[in-house]
């Protein structure tokens, strides 16, 4: 299953899923500062599922529903690394137990 990572994560988080995930960062794809919109265009035509982030906002400023993709939003104080790994295993559930497009959010 391939998950993309958003710009705002740290990049070694990739590192920390299971080795059944295929991780790739939005800097990787060359998708670096394009605005969210087209970001979730270029993941529907790489026939990508699945983005993770901490943009809170990103549901309210786009329409999901338009979208193929499943945005997995991580409700954490800061964007920090060792903040954001402990969200890993929390993810790895929610996805093993299979997930529809739209808004997920993971406390």
């Amino acid at each position: 299953m391939e998950l993309l990572l958003d710009e705002n994560l740290p990049r070694k988080l990739k590192y920390r899923f299971n080795e059944k995930y295929e991780v790739l960062t939005v800097p990787e794809m060359g998708w670096s500062g394009i605005k969210n919109g087209d970001l979730l265009q270029r993941m529907e035509s790489k026939n990508l599922k699945i983005l993770l982030s901490i943009d809170k906002n990103m549901s309210h400023q786009q329409n999901l529903e338009k979208y193929h993709v499943s945005l997995v939003v991580l409700n954490s104080r800061d964007a920090r690394y060792a903040s954001l790994v402990e969200f890993i295993p929390r993810i790895e559930k929610i996805l093993d137990e299979g997930i529809k497009p739209g808004l997920i959010i993971v406390d």
